[in-house]
């Protein structure tokens, strides 16, 4: 082969990668606004990116002259570790904002094309309003104070970063402090791209003579649930595109959170599984005795990264420090909550003169630790239980070694 001929492949597998990487960072990317460049990588490779997604990961990459979608599927439904947020530094979706992000859509859909955030608004509350179910569950929205109007807002910036919404007219801060409106215009297209699952919930019916969902759990275990036919082939294929899922999208795989029919075949297919997802995604497998990670050296596919700068990444990184070295001195063994607290007080002593005022203030230390367990724990190096928080292997890359009078962060 010509030195040509392997510079070209070398590039065409680096845009390749890179395209990869971008849809599993944002599996929506539009030609237009700051996912552009991405998207062309994409259109161009898009053939090529179709072929490993289904047939590595089993999902389904959509690719048109204006938007990619890659419909993920997740490798497991329960972890909520992850949680959506509008703006990076934004506070992670509650309850609340979910139900009003479906809401809103729902409102979308039925708009024109053009709409205002108090008409959303009018809509979303009228739903709530009609629906027991949602006011059974605690759920309100009525447009009385600031907290429920600020929640609207931020699933409006949810809509808005994904193009779904583009601005016109207005500010939000306006709507929360019931000052003005905003006007936007809809992005239908986008609108009806959003939802990714398996089937549309408008053919949820189970197969075959089996009842039809019934339950909200069931409903949505039927929007992701794969078809699969009862053939070893077929289960030896869901199985590997169920590993392949978690590898891709969690931090860190550990064996012991995997049944024993996915260790068995993990173990057993170990290289040819992570050798079709590292050469087409650049990514750098990470194999331990505890588990697997796929390490990202650029960061393009990271959405949560440690350390982090500012106050609460600092602190992230302290209370790193502290847990992994108490699993290191008492492994498997859980922190109380409250002694996590007491070490954040400590912390905010010692190092809040360089903090946000308000980390300083009496009791911010709550705030400050569930800040940093909800960072830890989408990094899969904590877990939350009933009786405090354990930590997990991977965070003893943190842990603290004295050498005489130098304290540093060593790996694990």
């Amino acid at each position: 082969m010509s030195d040509l001929r392997a510079a070209q492949q070398q590039r065409m597998r680096a845009e390749q990668q890179r395209a990869v990487r971008a849809l599993l960072a944002r599996p929506l990317l539009t030609a237009s606004g700051s996912t552009a460049e991405d998207f062309v990588l994409v259109r161009r490779h898009d053939t090529e990116l179709r072929r490993f997604f289904a047939d590595q990961v089993g999902w389904m990459l959509q690719v048109d002259r204006e938007m990619a979608r890659l419909r993920k599927l997740p490798g497991q439904l329960a972890d909520g570790s992850r949680p959506a947020r509008a703006r990076a530094k934004d506070p992670a979706f509650s309850p609340r904002r979910y139900v009003l992000l479906c809401l809103a859509l729902a409102a979308l859909e039925r708009s024109d094309r053009q709409t205002t955030l108090h008409r959303v608004a009018e809509h979303v509350a009228a739903m709530v309003a009609e629906d027991a179910a949602l006011r059974n569950a605690g759920i309100e929205f009525e447009l009385t104070g600031r907290d429920q109007r600020r929640d609207l807002v931020a699933v409006v910036r949810w809509l808005l970063e994904y193009g779904i919404l583009r601005r016109v007219e207005g500010e939000e801060e306006a709507f929360v402090g019931d000052r003005g409106d905003v006007l936007y215009q809809v992005d239908r297209k986008v609108l009806a791209w959003v939802l990714g699952c398996a089937r549309p919930p408008s053919a949820m019916e189970l197969s075959g003579s089996a009842p039809a969902p019934s339950t909200f759990d069931e409903r949505l275990d039927s929007l992701v649930d794969d078809v699969q036919l009862e053939s070893d082939e077929l289960r030896r294929r869901a199985l590997r595109h169920t590993l392949a899922r978690r590898l891709l999208d969690d931090p860190i795989v550990y064996y012991d959170e995997l049944s024993e029919e996915e260790h068995d075949y993990l173990q057993r297919s170990r290289v040819p599984i992570l050798k079709g997802l590292t050469d087409m995604t650049g990514l750098i497998a990470e194999v331990r005795a505890e588990g697997i990670a796929l390490v990202d050296p650029t960061g393009d596919s990271t959405d949560v990264a440690l350390p982090e700068e500012g106050t609460d990444g600092h602190a992230t990184l302290l209370l790193a420090e502290h847990l992994a070295d108490h699993a290191r001195q008492s492994p498997g063994v859980t922190v109380p909550l409250e002694a996590l607290h007491a070490h954040a007080r400590g912390l905010v002593e010692k190092y809040g003169g360089g903090w946000r005022k308000a980390a300083t203030e009496s009791g911010a230390e709550v705030e400050l630790t569930e800040t940093a367990l909800l960072h830890l724990g989408g990094l899969g190096l904590v877990v939350r239980g009933p009786d405090g928080v354990l930590p997990r292997p991977a965070i003893g890359r943190y842990a603290v070694h004295e050498h005489a009078n130098d304290a540093r962060p060593t790996g694990a």
